[in-house]
């Protein structure tokens, strides 16, 4: 078990930049976006946490608890780390495939201002290891309502560009991803913290979707009217939690899944709720959960091998969080084939298991009324 070291500092922007960043998805000048002929696509603004970060903490001051921008990470798709915690792309990514979208880069990321791209395809503000409650690994990461903040400067950013009209018009038709919460249960686990133990467990997961219903209304204010949204996998199953638990050999840590249950329900509820209130909210609402759990409980009829331990990591099942050697713990193995893992390092999983998700999510319609495909027809 690793304890996450919180680091009080600021955040800032840190002094390196990838020389290999792709500066390509990122929103061109004002003139090649007020003169779009024809039909405009549908931009994406992603939030979250280490599932959907593409590298935002490569820019900020943390530790390399919260960071992947060093070898294995990226080893697969792009040959080089990108901050992703993953071997290569991530759902999002996939996602933005799917739409004909590019990738949608980190925000904090240098801005190329004078691309020659003709359109707007969005932002991705997600921090490795955010929680949507600001306590959460907080002085570490940007957690969900910093992360508000940074969209609210790009409205007004966009506002000063296209004037109002023109923002709206992609504001309204945008789709507003996210993935938020696994932090805010885990660290409860993986810190010597008692603030979460002075709340009962129904308490503190309506505070973490209470968080993520604010954010919502925030956008809606904004013009935003379509919304995404994954729950949270069995907690307990994941290879740096299931080596906490001392109850049986190899099962999960009970108490963290109970979590992620009692945090799925409510979260569909607030949904629900929202839908009926605010005129014109749509919302897809992916069973990230259920998805998981089929290919842990059947590897093989997804083309795995793997279902409990970590391609990268050491230890029991390689749940102890080393892979790379630049965390706590210096030691750590690779496994040679990623895609017959489901895990590829102590809480994150493969590329290959990201893409069967993404795809998967792109072609079903998960919540009876919308399908996450119709959210990105053209406008």
């Amino acid at each position: 078990m690793y304890q996450h070291q919180v680091n009080s500092m600021p955040i800032s922007p840190l002094i390196f930049i990838f020389i290999c960043a792709r500066l390509d998805s990122f929103p061109p000048s004002a003139a090649s976006l007020k003169h779009i002929s024809g039909p405009k696509p549908t931009a994406l603004f992603v939030f979250g946490d280490s599932y959907f970060d593409p590298g935002n903490n490569n820019y900020i001051n943390t530790t390399t608890l919260d960071q992947a921008n060093f070898w294995p990470y990226g080893e697969t798709y792009f040959n080089y780390p990108t901050g992703r915690f993953s071997n290569g792309r991530l759902i999002i990514d996939f996602i933005a495939e799917h739409a004909k979208l590019p990738m949608i880069g980190p925000y904090l990321q240098p801005r190329n201002e004078d691309s020659n791209n003709n359109y707007y395809h969005g932002v991705n503000f997600a921090s490795a290891g955010a929680g949507a409650l600001k306590e959460t690994f907080q002085g570490s990461v940007i957690d969900l309502m910093s992360q508000l903040e940074y969209y609210n400067t790009e409205v007004k950013r966009l506002e000063h560009k296209l004037n109002l009209v023109g923002a709206k018009d992609i504001l309204s038709n945008a789709v507003y991803f996210f993935s938020i919460g696994t932090n805010d249960y885990t660290s409860r686990f993986l810190l010597n913290s008692t603030a979460m133990l002075s709340f009962t467990p129904s308490q503190y997961v309506r505070m973490v979707v209470g968080n993520l219903t604010i954010a919502v209304h925030e956008i809606y204010r904004n013009g935003g009217r379509k919304f995404g949204f994954l729950n949270l996998g069995d907690l307990g199953c994941f290879p740096g939690l299931r080596i906490l638990d001392t109850k049986s050999e190899g099962g999960c840590l009970e108490d963290a899944s109970s979590l992620a249950t009692l945090h799925n329900s409510e979260l569909a509820k607030a949904l629900s709720e929202i839908e009926m209130k605010l005129h014109g909210f749509k919302h897809f609402l992916y069973d990230f959960n259920q998805d998981l759990a089929r290919k842990v409980d059947q590897p093989s009829k997804y083309g795995l091998k793997e279902s409990k331990k970590a391609c990268c990591g050491t230890g029991s099942l390689n749940g102890i969080f080393s892979c790379g050697g630049k965390r706590l713990v210096k030691e750590f193995e690779l496994c040679k084939n990623p895609d017959e893992f489901i895990f590829w390092d102590s809480y994150h999983l493969t590329e290959n298991v990201y893409k069967q998700m993404a795809d998967r999510m792109w072609g079903e319609d998960q919540t009876g009324t919308n399908t996450l495909k119709s959210f990105f027809q053209s406008f």
